[in-house]
């Protein structure tokens, strides 16, 4: 395949018209589904301010992400669940959910930019950026919307399964987590293929034996 301008090393915000920004958020958390974005911004309505939405606060990603719903020209928000983390590994998941983002998008982008060092299998052209949320506004925005869409989900499954703190930590493995995992048990949203998961799993079954 001909050099893509990224693979030439030429400057990122050279790319044409019609490219969309990939991003994923929950490779890490112990519980809940991975989840991926696609975005093509329109260059008639620029958005400021887009960055890694690490690095912006919770509210400033809040407007961010209510600012790109309106003046994206497509986006699309996708997911791998639990069931498809632990029955193909989170890396295989997640390009699942990636390529899911990416077909739903109403306009076929001419290229994809993908966050990281690798792409899922595309039906469009596409080449990986190593800190793309920080260097590509179109994965910064698809960064957010799944960022935003994740931590959203994890603050309504606190309601569900109280106890976890999962609306503060997200699923991710803290001291918090931890300590509520070993002595509440796993959920139905943990991800059994992760290891405190699956330690925790075997010792609720070994209870369950000697009960």
């Amino acid at each position: 395949m001909k050099p893509t301008q990224l693979q030439m090393g030429l400057d990122y915000t050279l790319v044409e018209e019609l490219v969309c920004g990939v991003d994923e958020v929950g490779r890490g958390p112990l519980c809940g589904a991975v989840v991926t974005a696609a975005v093509i911004l329109d260059p008639a309505r620029p958005i400021l301010g887009l960055n890694d939405s690490k690095k912006l606060t919770e509210a400033r990603r809040e407007a961010l992400y209510e600012e790109i719903i309106e003046k994206a020209l497509s986006w699309s928000i996708a997911r791998a669940e639990v069931d498809e983390i632990d029955r193909l590994n989170i890396l295989h998941a997640t390009m699942l959910a990636m390529q899911r983002a990416v077909a739903g998008l109403h306009i076929t982008p001419r290229m994809a930019l993908i966050d990281g060092n690798r792409c899922p299998v595309l039906a469009v052209p596409s080449a990986p950026v190593i800190q793309g949320d920080a260097k590509v506004p179109a994965i910064a925005a698809a960064s957010i919307l799944a960022k935003v869409s994740r931590d959203r989900e994890m603050t309504a499954f606190e309601l569900i399964y109280p106890g976890y703190g999962l609306g503060g930590h997200k699923g991710y493995a803290t001291a918090v987590h931890l300590e509520a995992l070993a002595r509440l048990g796993p959920t139905p949203i943990h991800r059994r293929s992760f290891a405190p998961v699956r330690a925790a799993f075997e010792a609720r079954d070994a209870g369950f034996a000697q009960a």
